[in-house]
């Protein structure tokens, strides 16, 4: 008997390892690209900005396809569905990984391993309510999420070391060697239920690819349009930047893609999405804890990295390292909790993640300063690691066990979606925030400085109108030694630059920490008891989501 209950974890383990390595996986490819792009540019003769646009395009890819990659695997199975996706994954990292130009690249990197990504995460989700017991999804839920916070925070130091010792295309050969190994081991693992005779909405998946399409791209380009003023030498539709036209096209497409859904049910057809299980109370409070969580996540990886790489100089390798903190506390509080406090309620867990994440985001604010170090981030790394790490332990149990496990798959494709939609959003609000508050420091420590004439500030508000960037003091040194200008009033502008990053950093974090407030507010619809436990099946009603047509 010993021998079978050691054999069974064994089991569990070995599928544990195999997710959290496809979940890794799908995450890390940005990170790496995200400081390796100078160096991909050069090699594919091309610039940064035809990067940056890879980058988005995936980003795009991934989010308007999940929705759809849920339901294909459901339909097909959730092991079919992920090898497939691993195989078409796997196909996308090798075109990349010998990309001779920027075109080859868009095609294999951001749309045939996005369309590798949407198929593989909400299969992600779906495999581990099959092959674990309510009990025992938190820790399996927690290790999968830890899983992809690691990828980003280690991603600088994987895309620093490859690109500066052998080269970044060594990074997506060895994804098709991961694929591979996945592959193999994938075949051990639970299929779960798998529905018969149910064809994929094609009119759906149209309306739900264009809508989420439109709104991430309005996200992702609103640094650089402007939200509805268009920023100068932004395209302008109507008067307005194209971002606000975008947001406001993409949710009118998501409504008619809802309404769609509904006349598929009237007609007794099966939709992409029931409507109905947006209807569930405990699942629509976990999926706006997870686009939350990720709206932090995604800031605090967009700032952070910047205080240190730009305002410290330190390397993608030193930069990767300072990170290194979160990624500890992150695992070891995901797996943790449900081991050391399994009855632990999620709704107090959940809610103390985000408060700990708020207080590491506050002492962070507090200790920014004018000649601080690198060391100042430790602490609140730490701290946002534990939060992150909390709330990996309980949301996703939470949203796949508010309906019956037959739904998993479409859990999973909202759920990728929310999160996607989350890391967008707190990206481009984060660098909104921040451009602006450092933008409006910026001009008035140089009104204010009697050693800078009022031909360069008024110099500097009109070409800079559009937001001062966030450079560096050794780039804007070269640029004003460039430019001639007086060694006083160089001093002058590099000291109202030094003092503007702070500014527009703590204002940005500062917002992040009040939107972790409202995350403590939307915690509230978290239940108290865990999902599978004896109390929640004794308080669970009779049917917690509406069954899945026919």
């Amino acid at each position: 008997m010993a021998g079978t209950a050691e054999g069974k974890a064994r089991a569990a383990g070995s599928v544990l390892l195999t997710l959290c390595a496809a979940q890794f996986l799908m995450i890390l490819d940005s990170s790496v690209m995200n400081v390796s792009m100078a160096t991909v540019a050069n090699d594919l003769d091309t610039n940064v900005e035809g990067i940056q646009t890879a980058i988005t395009l995936y980003t795009l890819v991934m989010a308007a396809f999940m929705i759809t990659g849920g339901k294909i695997g459901e339909i097909m199975g959730r092991k079919r569905a992920l090898a497939i996706g691993c195989v078409v994954y796997g196909c996308g990292s090798f075109i990349t990984a010998i990309s001779p130009n920027l075109p080859v690249l868009l095609l294999g990197w951001s749309c045939i391993e996005g369309l590798g990504a949407a198929l593989i995460l909400p299969t992600i989700v779906a495999l581990v309510a099959s092959n674990f017991g309510r009990s025992e999804r938190p820790r399996a839920y927690g290790l999968v999420a830890a899983a992809a916070a690691i990828a980003v925070a280690v991603g600088p130091i994987v895309g620093g070391l490859f690109t500066t010792y052998l080269s970044w295309r060594w990074v997506f050969a060895g994804e098709v060697l991961i694929v591979v190994v996945i592959l193999v081991r994938a075949r051990r693992m639970a299929e779960g239920p798998r529905r018969q005779g149910v064809r994929l909405d094609y009119v759906g998946t149209a309306l739900s690819a264009l809508g989420l399409g439109m709104i991430v791209f309005g996200v992702l380009r609103s640094g650089t349009w402007g939200l509805v003023k268009p920023k100068p030498g932004a395209p302008e539709w109507l008067g307005l930047s194209p971002t606000i036209w975008l947001l406001l096209g993409g949710a009118a497409v998501i409504a008619l893609f809802f309404a769609w859904e509904q006349r598929m049910l009237a007609r007794g057809s099966e939709p992409l999405v029931d409507p109905a299980i947006l209807r569930v109370p405990v699942l629509r409070a976990g999926l706006s804890s997870f686009f939350f969580q990720y709206f932090l996540q995604g800031g605090l990886f967009y700032a952070v990295p910047l205080f240190l790489s730009v305002g410290l100089g330190l390397s993608a390798i030193e930069t990767g390292v300072r990170l290194l903190p979160l990624s500890l506390t992150l695992i070891l509080t995901a797996a943790g909790v449900p081991k050391l406090w399994p009855n632990a309620s999620p709704r107090r867990v959940v809610q103390v993640g985000f408060l700990v994440l708020g207080v590491g985001l506050v002492i962070l604010v507090a200790a920014l300063d004018a000649g601080a170090g690198a060391e100042i981030v430790t602490w609140p790394m730490l701290l946002a690691g534990i939060g992150i790490g909390a709330l990996a332990s309980q949301l996703g149990s939470v949203t796949v066990s508010s309906v019956p496990d037959e739904q998993s798959g479409e859990v999973g494709g909202l759920q990728n979606t929310g999160t996607q939609l989350g890391a967008s959003i707190g990206t481009a609000v984060a660098g909104a925030i921040l451009i602006s508050a450092l933008t409006a420091s910026f001009f008035t420590g140089v009104e204010n400085n009697p050693a800078v004439p009022d031909s360069v500030v008024q110099n500097a508000q009109t070409k800079l109108g559009g937001g001062v960037p966030f450079i560096s003091d050794k780039d804007l040194k070269t640029a004003l030694d460039d430019a001639n200008v007086p060694p006083a009033t160089a001093d002058a502008v590099l000291s109202a630059n030094e003092q503007a990053r702070i500014d527009g950093l703590r204002t940005a974090l500062s917002a992040l920490a009040l939107v972790a407030l409202l995350g403590l507010t939307v915690a509230r619809g978290i239940p108290t008891v865990q999902p599978g436990s004896s109390e929640a099946q004794a308080n669970a009603p009779p049917q917690q989501a509406a069954p899945a047509p026919a």
